[in-house]
């Protein structure tokens, strides 16, 4: 075989080595050593005196209590981010359609929130949800509203992470979804024009499946990060009050000293959740989503 003909057969091969390197290198070892971690009693100081355990992890992630209670927060907080940040975006993005000053002055703005640091963000809000001198108990005050602990009871810590996280996160997606509102064409709304289609019936049958590709990009994209949550609870809660907003990723690295084979069996199980709803979001809604 000439020299020539050889390099076009293994030229592909070549090109795509020092991706496939990295993929190998930073995602499929490290998933492949999470795997066998969660198989085994790992000892930190004396590797050579970790033992293989089995299913033994496992049998004790379902058997704790806690654990359920790490899923539910997290399952509360995925399903509160996501809706809250969705239907808000959408809503944004719709009025940032106008052409006022004002539409373009939120324009230019909105995407602010999402490129200062969450730590900064956070600490600002902690400020914020102070308790005894915090600006939002002040604002209820104002109103006679009664003050809110916030961060500080089992009731509310919660909710008020799922707002931090929204109002982080949905200038973000509302520029994603203002972008898809302007690729839909014109001409699909002046033919709903001449055949006096109402708003709603406007918004339903054209806007929403022409955007639907995005809205659905942002569904997964948004589940998977919230199922991933750590940064604000470690700084705003640290878990707490009483494991209130321990999420999973949390709950994984209060053991990351203690027993690592627990720890490393927890993410391979939070791995199978997110892996499982991404399945069920392509099973069931992919075929309402509509491309061009």
């Amino acid at each position: 075989m000439r020299s020539t003909e050889l390099w076009m057969r293994i030229r592909p091969y070549v090109m795509i080595a020092p991706a496939m390197t990295g993929i190998v290198l930073f995602v499929l070892y490290p998933v492949a050593y999470l795997g066998y971690l969660s198989f085994h009693k790992y000892n930190l100081l004396n590797p050579s005196k970790s033992r293989f355990v089995g299913w033994e992890n496992y049998i004790r992630i379902f058997t704790r209590e806690d654990f359920y209670r790490s899923v539910l927060n997290t399952a509360v907080y995925t399903l509160g981010v996501v809706v809250l940040t969705l239907v808000l975006a959408l809503l944004a993005a719709l009025w940032l359609r106008g052409s006022s000053r004002w539409n373009a002055f939120v324009r230019a703005g909105i995407f602010t929130p999402h490129i200062v640091s969450i730590v900064s963000i956070a600490l600002v809000w902690m400020w914020l949800m102070e308790p005894n001198l915090g600006l939002l108990n002040f604002m209820l005050k104002a109103v006679g509203l009664p003050p809110s602990p916030w961060l500080q009871s089992s009731a509310t810590a919660m909710a008020s992470v799922i707002l931090v996280s929204v109002w982080h996160n949905v200038g973000y997606y509302t520029l994603i979804i203002f972008a898809a509102l302007q690729s839909v064409p014109p001409s699909l709304y002046e033919a709903a024009a001449l055949d006096q289609a109402s708003r709603s019936r406007v918004f339903f049958r054209i806007t929403l499946p022409m955007i639907s590709p995005q809205l659905f990009f942002i569904l997964i994209v948004m589940t998977i990060g919230s199922f991933k949550v750590f940064d604000t609870v470690q700084i705003m809660t640290g878990g707490g009050p009483n494991g209130a907003t321990e999420t999973l990723v949390y709950y994984i690295y209060s053991y990351r000293t203690t027993n690592i084979g627990f720890a490393s069996a927890t993410g391979v199980v939070l791995m199978a959740i997110i892996g499982g709803l991404t399945l069920l979001y392509f099973r069931f809604l992919s075929r309402k989503v509509h491309y061009q």
